[in-house]
């Protein structure tokens, strides 16, 4: 029975959420929404995302000094994949305001005592699989291109990469399948893990309405999927300290398009 709500909700039937068509415009106004949770939440939401500056250091220094250079940048890139899991708190902290109930950072931990939490944690298995084929697709390219010994220094291995004709092949096909995992998983993580929050519909339900309100509104959805991919980019390049600013507007501002795109 417990394996069965994790999947199926508390509902003894099916029932998927009705999905609402979006504009563009609506896509602005959850990203402006977002902005001023940020603005009225300020201390709560940087104490979470300081999870991401820390994790990006620690990337950094077990890339030195370990020899696992090639896997730098898919490990960076790829820990977005994740984002939505990272970001529930934030769900949390937003929908508490939108209700009108306290949102001090303690609340953000609420989040394990959903009554979706089983749902919501197999759900973050799976982004956790998706990024980890990533970093096997990412090591698996470089090595058939350049074997199995690591670079000797990080100056030839940006010459490898950056000046040979097997560099910018990893740099084409690495882009383009971890592009791949990024919309695969947008498309399963943007409208899922802030339904299982706010309903407890089970795991394939919160899936399944994600992929429908994607396919629903492809061009807003596109749009918020450039905006999020652009903002992580902008925050990652001062090592990553930008993202202590960056997820928190996007966490909030994913929960209230979630607002306007499930009934």
């Amino acid at each position: 029975m417990a394996r069965y709500h994790v999947i199926a909700g508390a509902t003894e039937g099916v029932e998927y959420p009705k999905i609402r068509t979006i504009a563009l415009g609506d896509v602005r106004d959850a990203l402006v929404r977002g902005i001023d949770d940020f603005k009225a939440m300020p201390s709560h939401v940087i104490f979470l995302c300081l999870i991401y500056p820390i994790v990006g250091f620690f990337l950094a220094g077990l890339t030195l000094g370990y020899g696992v250079l090639p896997l730098f940048f898919p490990l960076a890139a790829g820990f977005a994949l994740i984002g939505p899991v990272a970001a529930l708190g934030l769900y949390e902290l937003s929908r508490r305001r939108e209700q009108g109930l306290p949102a001090d950072w303690s609340h953000a931990f609420d989040v394990v005592r959903s009554p979706s939490f089983g749902a919501i944690a197999a759900l973050a298995a799976l982004l956790m699989i998706l990024f980890l084929s990533w970093l096997a697709i990412a090591q698996s390219l470089y090595q058939s291109l350049f074997g199995y010994l690591p670079p000797e220094s990080i100056d030839g291995f940006l010459r490898q990469i950056l000046t040979t004709p097997e560099g910018w092949t990893l740099i084409l096909w690495g882009n383009a399948a971890g592009a791949l995992c990024a919309a695969i998983a947008f498309v399963i993580g943007v409208i899922s893990f802030p339904l299982l929050l706010d309903r407890d519909v089970g795991a394939a339900v919160a899936l399944m309405t994600s992929v429908r309100a994607v396919a629903k509104n492809p061009v807003p959805m596109a749009a918020w999927g450039l905006i999020v991919a652009g903002m992580l980019f902008i925050g990652a390049l001062p090592l990553f300290v930008g993202l202590a600013v960056v997820m928190p507007i996007l966490g909030h501002a994913t929960w209230h398009l979630y607002r306007k795109v499930i009934v």
